[in-house]
């Protein structure tokens, strides 16, 4: 069965998730909306993947550049089985009455609320809940980023309490704004809503969590603690997440330091886009003192989510009911762990 896909959004994500779609084998991508003519727009025709416009007030600024527009989303809609909603954060649920007329499901991202899907999804953790589902979620990069060491370590050790403080990137590389300018920037409204959304997962996990926003385009960085309830040594942590899908190791004794040189070694190993999926986590920077382990992650903000998509897509059109083995195929499929 191949499952015809259908991206609302063709940005940062989207055109991520176009690309994990053309590399699967049970699902093919039909095509992909753009609201303005930019050179992603280009880039798609030029990839042979249809364009659709979201209406049609926006076709004449295409037929003015010369880009073939194939329809509007209502046309998509017509023609796909699952739609990924790849829109700006609060602008997928405006879109979800859309959907549910058209009668697909459809799968939104980490900037809207919970409550938009009423599922929120990561593929490790709570596979089963989308599983033919109309709606899902899948939480936004850093909210994956926590769920991916923070799941297993429960599993495993069980997991107290959690602290994490997110030093975030001020934008994408592409972004033009966002970011500030030689500054810090701290988020008041606290604690902030990372914490939440892990719950909207891990509903038990008594978690909070603060963040600042730093003038780089890099990575978030994560610095978390977690008091454990049984006794663990930092080689039993490491242990753990060797045996865990998407979750990378570096070490500073090896000269990767800083994630401006995680990102160079995305590019050494030939990373589609300089793109590193896996969180990354530094070896030597796990210590676990008493009962507390102190460790730091860095999140690839462009790319993590993607896998979980294509996951995503699997449980809710029933492609593959155990979750192991889709993880597997999307990241075979995506050069994952290599």
């Amino acid at each position: 069965m191949s499952v015809r896909v259908g991206i609302n959004g063709y940005g940062t994500i989207g055109k991520r998730t176009a690309y994990a779609i053309l590399k699967q084998d049970d699902m093919e991508i039909v095509g992909v909306t753009k609201r303005r003519p930019s050179y992603e727009a280009r880039l798609a025709v030029k990839q042979g993947i249809p364009l659709y416009v979201p209406g049609e007030e926006n076709i004449p600024a295409f037929e003015k550049e010369d880009i073939p527009v194939a329809g509007v989303l209502r046309d998509l809609l017509q023609k796909v089985d699952i739609i990924v909603d790849c829109t700006p954060g609060g602008v997928g649920e405006t879109y979800k009455p859309l959907y549910e007329e058209a009668g697909v499901k459809a799968i939104f991202q980490g900037g809207e609320d919970h409550s938009v899907a009423g599922i929120s999804f990561n593929s490790f953790a709570n596979y089963h809940e989308s599983w033919g589902a109309q709606f899902s979620r899948v939480v936004s990069c850093n909210t994956t980023g926590l769920i991916r060491t923070l799941y297993p370590l429960d599993r495993v050790f069980g997991v107290e309490k959690v602290f994490a403080a997110l030093v975030r990137r001020g934008a994408d590389p592409g972004d033009i704004k966002g970011a500030p300018l030689n500054a810090v920037e701290p988020s008041l409204k606290l604690p902030t809503h990372h914490g939440p959304d892990v719950q909207s997962i891990m509903p038990w996990l008594n978690i909070h969590t603060m963040a600042v926003k730093t003038p780089t385009t890099m990575m978030h960085v994560h610095c978390i603690t977690a008091d454990l309830r049984r006794k663990a040594t930092d080689v039993d942590i490491l242990s753990v997440w060797d045996n865990v899908p998407r979750i990378k190791f570096v070490s500073g004794r090896h000269g990767i330091k800083s994630s401006a040189q995680i990102m160079e070694l995305a590019r050494d190993l030939n990373r589609p886009r300089g793109d590193f999926m896996e969180i990354i986590v530094w070896e030597d920077g796990v210590k676990v003192e008493g009962g507390t382990l102190y460790y730091y992650q860095a999140v690839h903000q462009e790319s993590d989510v993607v896998p979980e998509i294509i996951d995503c897509i699997r449980a809710m059109m029933k492609l593959e009911r155990d979750p192991l083995k889709s993880i597997r195929k999307t990241d075979r499929s995506l050069g994952i762990g290599k």
